[in-house]
């Protein structure tokens, strides 16, 4: 392992993840530390779509243009949360997913949840990052 690096492990101690995530994220300790808000589906204009996967692809578009914010990148991300008030159309997410998640998975949390911030919201993604 190296120890200056995030690192993804999946111990044979315990068993396989049952999704696209790993059960342990090692952050070396000189890393900084990044927690961003939970984003939701809105577009460029602001505007949430009524349709639940147009806001998961929002969702993820916005995260990457927040990590491009500040220099990271889908390496970076530590910790995933995911909250959602819908069933998650997971065949539709899991391709976003590893498009954006190409080169490992972090650590992530799924709940679904009786309502988000506002009612037009059904889906809202927290990060965490190091680097």
């Amino acid at each position: 392992m190296n120890l200056k690096a995030v690192n993804r492990l999946n111990p044979s101690t315990v068993s396989a993840p049952v999704g696209n995530y790993s059960h342990v994220t090692f952050i070396p300790k000189d890393a900084n530390l990044y927690a961003f808000s939970g984003q939701i589906g809105t577009d460029s204009n602001g505007q949430i779509p009524d349709n639940f996967n147009k806001q998961v692809f929002n969702t993820l578009e916005n995260i990457k243009l927040l990590l491009a914010s500040q220099n990271l990148n889908s390496k970076d991300v530590i910790k995933v949360n995911i909250w959602a008030t819908k069933e998650i159309d997971w065949d539709y997410f899991d391709r976003l997913w590893n498009l954006l998640f190409f080169d490992g998975n972090p650590s992530m949390t799924i709940a679904y949840v009786y309502a988000l911030g506002l009612p037009e919201i059904h889906v809202e993604i927290e990060i965490w990052a190091a680097k």
